[in-house]
């Protein structure tokens, strides 16, 4: 039996950017996705149903939850730091992030308007399972974006039972991308797009990293659009149907590298590179939020007050090849969410097409790329 090349395809067949021949900077680790980074888990719910006019309540109803655990097997806190590119958006739990440096609770990303939803339900999550916090409350994690073109977003159809869902189902390994979880009803560049991930091998002094980029993947408009520096979207005009740059991105950066809070802070402020990169300029409907966590230093953060620790990290002069990576995956990310995807009609009818691929390759061609 062949074995998959997950550079290539997904776990259900669908094919990637470099299953198209499409070439990126930087080698990836053996999934291309988060879960490179070891202990890193990542977990849909996936909900379609419903079809034609929006009536709000009943649908149709394109959405879902995305869970990603930073250690998926003792969930202990974490070394961890954000940036907000443009703050029309939402990702809770940032300020405490901000405040101490470190991620306590798993991470979810929904619609806009479920997004407090996803909040509350990974707090009764942890309680059900006896998760014990560093300290008597919690604050998690929650991020969102806008998928009310496809989906009847008034109509809160996610539950906590599918928030409890996302988290049960988070496992390592391949990672589905595309129209799931979170992403479901997510359009970029307006194409269909959603979830998609990447990740970068790192060596730093002789030692090998590796860092890991997860994109909820929902902004720019079509005339934007650049594939390896290609103005690809200029060449595919047709059914457009944003008016102006809407949407959001949330983009999650893992890695194994030792760092601290403001370094950090650091990776999360060079997604935007990645992002420009594909040919967005950061529109003022786009709320584009970025986190970094490192999953180093493993017992720094336990809760025994008394003691003092010892933790391991880079110096700051040595972070460049970790930025090149954050830009390099986060480029490969975004464009794997639109190219491993499919046409979706939701809410009122409106079809939005996947990235054709037949027209992107000839496109590329005719750049002699």
């Amino acid at each position: 039996m062949m074995k998959t090349n997950y550079w290539h395809s997904t776990p259900s067949g669908k094919t990637r950017s470099r299953g198209l021949g499409l070439e990126f900077n930087g080698t990836p680790g053996i999934y291309n996705s988060i879960t490179d980074v070891q202990d890193v888990a990542v977990g849909y719910t996936t909900l379609i149903s419903g079809d034609g006019k929006l009536i709000t309540g009943r649908g149709p109803i394109r959405t879902g939850v995305t869970a990603i655990f930073p250690r998926h097997q003792d969930i202990t806190p974490c070394m961890a730091g954000t940036f907000s590119f443009n703050g029309n958006g939402e990702m809770s739990g940032t300020l405490w992030i901000d405040e101490a440096g470190e991620l306590q609770t798993p991470i979810t990303i929904t619609n806009t308007h479920s997004c407090g939803v996803t909040r509350d339900a990974t707090l009764q999550w942890m309680a059900q399972q006896k998760i014990a916090n560093t300290q008597a409350w919690g604050l998690p994690v929650s991020a969102e974006t806008y998928d009310g073109d496809l989906n009847d977003i008034n109509g809160f159809h996610v539950t906590a039972q599918h928030t409890f869902d996302a988290l049960n189902s988070a496992a390592g390994g391949p990672i589905e991308m595309g129209s799931v979880g979170g992403g479901t009803g997510m359009c970029t560049y307006e194409f269909k797009a959603g979830s998609a991930s990447a990740s970068r091998l790192v060596s730093i002094d002789g030692k090998s990293f590796t860092l890991g980029a997860f994109v909820q993947s929902n902004f720019g408009l079509r005339n934007e659009l650049m594939i390896n520096g290609v103005p690809v979207g200029k060449h595919l005009t047709d059914d457009v149907f944003r008016s102006k740059g809407m949407g959001s991105i949330i983009a999650i950066i893992a890695t194994d590298a030792p760092l601290l809070p403001h370094q950090l802070k650091r990776l999360a402020r060079r997604v935007p590179m990645g992002l420009a990169k594909t040919g967005t300029i950061g529109h003022h409907s786009s709320g584009d939020i970025f986190l970094a966590f490192s999953t180093a230093n493993r017992d720094a953060l336990s809760g025994e007050e008394s003691k003092t620790r010892t933790i391991e990290y880079l110096p700051d002069a040595c972070l460049d090849n970790l930025f090149l990576a954050v830009a390099e995956s986060i480029e490969e990310a975004v464009i794997d969410s639109m190219i491993a995807n499919e046409d979706m009609t939701g809410a009122n009818n409106l079809c939005v097409r996947a990235l054709p691929h037949d027209q992107l390759l000839e496109i590329m061609r005719k750049y002699q790329r």
